[in-house]
């Protein structure tokens, strides 16, 4: 009962996405470094910064959330955010995602929102998680993920959200769906925005073996679009993103409705359904110590 009561509190609160943050300020704006007027102020969050040209009609928002851009339930509320601001502006067009944190995109899904707590709390996450790739999936805007760092689970999902993919050619910059080597099962929906970049059956393989591919196989694959050097990331972007734009938008939009449309409607049938499975799956003992072995690791790694 305690559950069903907080999953329709979040229900609730997903539609007003800024009662769940806690002790965070939006609506910040600052002048971007060489700007001038209205178009050229960035604006943003805590974990968000968004650097907006209005005259291009598109706008780029920084992931920073030190040191690896966890995806904390702070950090995916403030994107959703972010991303719906951008959204109800009509200035705005097309959206490059990329990371301020050095050598990381995101290392994906904040482990430490899914042990020690409460069955309350992994539904709380859960709804986050799902309503972020909800929103960017679904966007009508141009997403281009310019892959400036490692972009390993949670993080390869937030890149295949977007329309296109661009990563540095870095050989220490892996991109895959890892979640079997924590002993974690992806999602349905995960596994089903992996079958649509890459196929069926290379999305079998990888999802099994927890395969995270350097650039050159990532790009062999499909899962991502370009690999250039790391300093041409950003501007490669913004050149693939004037392609884009190129094309009217009406057209562009309906078509890529139809396209994602399908996927996007088989979890929200089942967005309750999908919320029970997480919660039952993680609270399992087996799991909780899983993740409780890898955090000390990590904790080790860091002393």
């Amino acid at each position: 009962m305690a559950l069903a009561s907080r999953v329709r509190f979040l229900a609730r609160a997903l539609l007003r996405p800024w009662t769940l943050l806690r002790g965070t300020t939006f609506g910040r704006t600052e002048p971007a470094a060489g700007g001038g007027g209205d178009g050229a102020r960035r604006f943003g969050s805590q974990r968000v910064l968004v650097e907006p040209d209005a005259a291009a009609g598109v706008a780029v928002m920084k992931f920073r959330n030190p040191p690896v851009n966890s995806l904390s339930l702070e950090l995916l509320t403030e994107l959703v955010i972010s991303l719906e601001k951008l959204e109800n502006d009509k200035t705005f067009r097309g959206v490059i995602l990329t990371s301020d944190c050095p050598r990381v995109f995101s290392a994906g899904l904040d482990l430490t929102e899914m042990c020690g707590r409460s069955p309350a709390h992994y539904a709380e996450y859960w709804k986050a998680v799902q309503e972020l790739w909800l929103r960017m999936y679904l966007s009508n805007l141009v997403l281009i993920a310019a892959i400036n760092g490692a972009c390993p689970a949670g993080g390869c999902i937030i890149a295949l959200t977007c329309d296109y993919r661009i990563l540095a050619d870095n050989p220490k910059y892996h991109i895959g769906l890892n979640e079997t080597l924590l002993g974690i099962v992806a999602p349905f929906w995960f596994k089903d925005t992996y079958v649509n970049t890459i196929g069926h059956h290379a999305s079998e393989q990888a999802l099994q073996l927890g395969t995270l591919f350097p650039p050159a196989e990532a790009l062999q694959v499909g899962l991502v679009d370009q690999v250039v050097p790391e300093d041409q990331v950003l501007s490669t972007a913004l050149s693939a993103m004037a392609r884009w734009l190129a094309i009217p938008d009406h057209a562009r939009q309906l078509t890529k409705n139809m396209m994602r449309k399908a996927t996007a409607d088989r979890l929200l049938r089942q967005r309750d359904a999908d919320i029970q499975n997480f919660v039952s799956f993680i609270c399992r003992d087996s799991i909780q110590k899983s993740l409780q072995m890898y955090l000390e690791k990590l904790r080790q790694r860091k002393g």
